[in-house]
């Protein structure tokens, strides 16, 4: 039986026995900010079990997608190890909403196991709560299981809880003994693989309040999950997992790209590595999710990672990761259509960063040898079996090495590490960041984590005005002096405290008597710290009426700022994707900052057709919608964005901008996207692997960007002309230094002359640019001779260049002309030319010639001497 049999055969049977056949939800829960991944078949009914939700059925049943990673399920270290754990497992459940309840559950479950599916029941064991009388009385009486395979266990094995507080209730579990020793209970959840749970029925009956008291249920709900790929291996007869019809294809082509054979536990670890993390990563891609430096980010590189570390020991150097996408879309893709749909981007993703890390991973190992080697030879650290902190930092900080990828490396040495002086070093790492990066009351020096020493006139919270007003009639509830500053608390205020990357609110407080200075705000137990400058020792008294008013110019700036997120993030995701989140924003008067998970730089296009649209869009006169103070699960249910790891009340803010964009904000925006004005990016980077930025400007921004870059412009330009010029200086300079370099040819001619009945004659072939230089030598061959006839030669763009000069004596008492000496020496060279007696210039077609013509020179001397 095929593994895609198995699971269809599940769905039918409970589709028979009247549940709806739901989809798999996305692994990447982006809709609820407490998981990083769907970690089980219930995750989309929390909502049921809460309470807080319906559905138009009450009888479910899918194959869930689920990944386990982190918190205590977390079955990472596990992976590869054994045959049974997985970080990506599909999960097969069957649900009951107030319906069935634990009769049902049992029977049909004992039915699917050993009616369809036909297993020996002599292997199955049974468990159930310890005080669970009644799920124990229907496996003993509505099945027919050997009543000694059912077995009592506590709350750690057979008690399932939401939370601390919440939904709970007792579990039935399912276990199968494959060993020869089947018949005794010993085996049951002792953490063997030979004596594995198959399925979990929980029935959830109690809620537990704050107290840890139990209170029933008035509606009893069934959540059941058993592992496919476990119950696939048992049906197929399979010592292992990972031989089952469902990895063998992508071990088969580990196999294939590496040569080597599926066959020493050594080289089935890393195959078994490798197959199982290529469809964690390729699942939590496809639904959205990106490697990167935090949250579910950083938990798929540290996969990653992993994955490319383990296939090193297969001698699989270049990334290879990639490849094994298409072998996993062509095997899952008709049951998760989406991996097929998305399995380009998904190998993108995966290249780009498994060659970011193989830039180092080479480079990372070498080190970890060397650590090692260092304590196995050197004397002084004898006996140390353990990898220092500082070491694994630097495999972490330098190259890119997860802390629990160095701890595999050490085990497989017989090492440990130093975990907690790596996580001192980390702690001291990021304190230097937060420090350096801290604006936080850096004018006045104050950090404030209580109202120890305020003069409190009031206890109530502060009532926040700023979404409807920048001015604000308000009292003095509480004051305190600090560091020369007053600290005044109010009870309600139109002042911004920083929250969720936009920054303080500035302004004043205005007394009957003065305005005082705002220069910073902080909360405090729901109270508003206002720090402002009173240089004038001006008394603030609790119980005084003053007004708060913010910066309104300044207010401004921020909210067009604010809202241009909204709208940026939006754009990004419809452009590039929906795998665009936010990861980090920087929101104040002068511009935007935005950074967002994505796997490779902007094009210009696409900066070009993002900006588009959101211009676009702000022309839309699109008028904000704000629901304020709305229950948590009814703006889930709006549908609006929200992100893993941000902290939700049970009552938020949503912002609304028509059908653009919508998302949990609890910031200041403007009444309406045309108040933005115009929306300008001025750059885009990487900040980290897979998370990129993009600084914009709006409004009077942009002005000033248009006015600092035309200044610029004009800069550039008289720059130009200044350059122009001094290039034109220097060329003339250099032209001069080469010409000089050149007049040592004269002084060689001059070396070296004939006689024709007793005139000196200097003549040679020299090295001319042009013309104009080939003169200029004949000059300065004049110059330097007494007397005498000199005749210069040089090929010029390919053709003859000739120079003839005649001292004067010689032009005086010989009557001998340069211009007639040329004109017979142009002939030559096929060409003609004249001058004067003391100098003349001719050219000829000829350059060939030129060696020829120069033993003719005397020749022609002597015959202009006998006219």
């Amino acid at each position: 039986m095929t593994s895609a049999e198995i699971r269809q055969q599940f769905l039918d049977f409970f589709k028979n026995k009247g549940h709806r056949i739901v989809q798999s939800s996305p692994v990447v829960p982006f809709d609820d900010p407490t998981l990083l991944f769907t970690n089980a078949g219930m995750n989309q009914f929390k909502d049921v079990f809460l309470g807080t939700g319906t559905r138009e059925y009450k009888r479910a049943a899918d194959t869930q997608k689920c990944i386990r990673v982190s918190g205590k399920h977390n079955d990472l270290e596990e992976v590869g190890y054994d045959t049974y754990h997985h970080t990506f497992f599909e999960m097969l459940g069957n649900w009951s909403f107030g319906d069935y309840y634990k009769k049902e559950a049992i029977k049909w479950g004992w039915e699917l196991l050993t009616k369809v599916w036909k297993l020996p029941k002599e292997r199955l064991w049974a468990t159930v709560y310890r005080t669970d009388d009644e799920a124990f009385s229907f496996w003993k009486n509505e099945t027919d299981i050997n009543p000694k395979h059912i077995l009592r266990f506590d709350e750690k094995d057979n008690f399932w809880e939401m939370g601390e507080t919440g939904p709970c209730g007792p579990c039935s579990e399912i276990h199968i003994n494959l060993c020869d020793d089947y018949e005794n209970p010993e085996w049951v959840n002792a953490g063997k693989q030979e004596c594995i749970e198959l399925w979990n029925l929980v029935f959830i009956q109690y809620n537990r309040d704050e107290k840890g008291t139990l209170h029933e249920l008035p509606a009893k709900h069934v959540d059941t999950g058993m592992g496919f790929e476990r119950i696939c291996a048992v049906l197929q007869k399979k010592n292992s997992n990972y031989d089952t019809d469902i990895f063998t294809p992508l071990i088969d082509a580990v196999s294939a790209m590496s040569g080597v054979k599926y066959k020493s536990e050594e080289n089935k670890i890393p195959m078994r590595v490798i197959a199982d993390h290529v469809r964690t990563l390729t699942f939590a891609i496809t639904d959205g999710a990106v490697p990167g430096n935090e949250g579910r980010g950083y938990v798929l590189r540290r996969i990653l990672r992993r994955a490319a570390r383990y296939g090193r020991k297969l001698n699989l150097k270049k990334p290879f990761l990639s490849e094994l996408v298409d072998v996993l879309a062509d095997t899952m893709g008709n049951v998760f259509p989406e991996i097929k749909q998305k399995k380009d981007y998904v190998k993108k993703i995966i290249k780009a960063e498994e060659e970011n890390f193989n830039a180092t991973l080479d480079r990372g190992i070498d080190l970890f040898e060397e650590v090692v080697n260092k304590l196995e030879t050197n004397p002084a650290a004898a006996g140390q079996r353990t990898i220092p902190g500082e070491d694994i930092f630097k495999l972490y900080d330098t190259y890119g090495f997860p802390v629990d990828l160095t701890n595999i490396m050490a085990k497989e040495k017989g090492f440990t590490i130093d975990e907690a002086g790596f996580n001192k070093l980390m702690e001291e790492q990021k304190q230097k960041g937060r420090e350096a990066s801290k604006e936080k009351f850096a004018s006045v020096n104050i950090a404030i984590s209580d109202l120890k020493g305020f003069e409190i006139a009031e206890e109530k919270d502060t009532e926040f005005t700023g979404y409807d007003e920048l001015k604000s009639e308000a009292k003095i509830t509480g004051h305190k002096k600090e560091n020369g500053n007053d600290l005044v608390l109010l009870n309600k205020t139109p002042f911004y405290v920083e929250a969720g990357g936009q920054i303080d609110d500035l302004g004043e407080i205005v007394t009957d008597k003065s305005k005082l200075k705002v220069i910073d705000v902080t909360k405090v137990d729901n109270k508003t710290v206002h720090i402002i400058e009173n240089e004038q020792g001006v008394l603030v008294l609790p119980g005084t009426n003053v007004i708060a008013s913010v910066d309104e110019t300044r207010r401004w700036d921020i909210m067009r700022n604010h809202s241009a997120t909204h709208f940026l993030h939006a754009a990004l995701r419809k452009i590039l994707g929906t795998h665009v989140h936010q990861a980090g924003s920087y929101v104040g008067p002068d511009r935007l900052r935005f950074d967002f998970t994505h796997f490779s730089k902007l094009s210009d296009a696409e900066i070009k057709e993002i900006e588009t649209l959101v211009n676009e869009q702000l022309r839309r006169n699109i008028p904000l919608r704000h629901h304020r103070n709305i229950p948590f699960d009814e703006a889930k249910k709006m549908g609006a964005l929200m992100f893993f790891g941000d902290k939700y009340g049970d009552k938020v803010n949503v912002v609304q901008f028509g059908d653009f964009t919508m998302e949990f904000c609890g910031g200041t925006h403007v009444k309406n996207s045309s108040e933005i004005g115009l929306f300008k990016i001025i750059s885009e980077n990487s900040i980290a692997s897979g998370v990129r930025r993009i600084e914009a400007v709006t409004g009077s921004g942009v002005e000033k960007y248009i006015v600092h870059q035309l200044e610029l412009l004009k800069q550039n330009e008289e720059k130009l002309a200044e350059l122009t010029e001094e290039r034109k200086k220097l060329e003339k300079e250099n032209a001069e230094l080469k010409l000089r370099g050149k007049l040592g040819q004269v002084d060689s001619v001059i070396s070296s002359f004939s006689e024709v009945s007793g005139i000196k004659i200097y003549k040679a072939k020299v090295d001319a640019a042009n013309l104009d230089e080939l003169k200029y030598f004949g000059d300065e061959l004049r110059n330097k001779i007494k007397t005498g006839v000199g005749v210069l030669f040089s090929e010029v763009e390919g053709k003859a260049g000739i120079v003839c000069v005649v001292s004067d004596d010689l032009i005086k008492e010989k009557k001998l002309s340069a211009g007639k000496i040329i004109g017979g020496l142009a002939k030559l060279v096929g060409g003609g030319g004249g001058g004067r007696p003391h100098l003349a210039t001719a050219g000829g077609k000829d350059a060939g010639r030129i060696p020829s013509a120069l033993k003719e020179v005397e020749k022609i001397v002597s015959e202009f001497l006998l006219v």
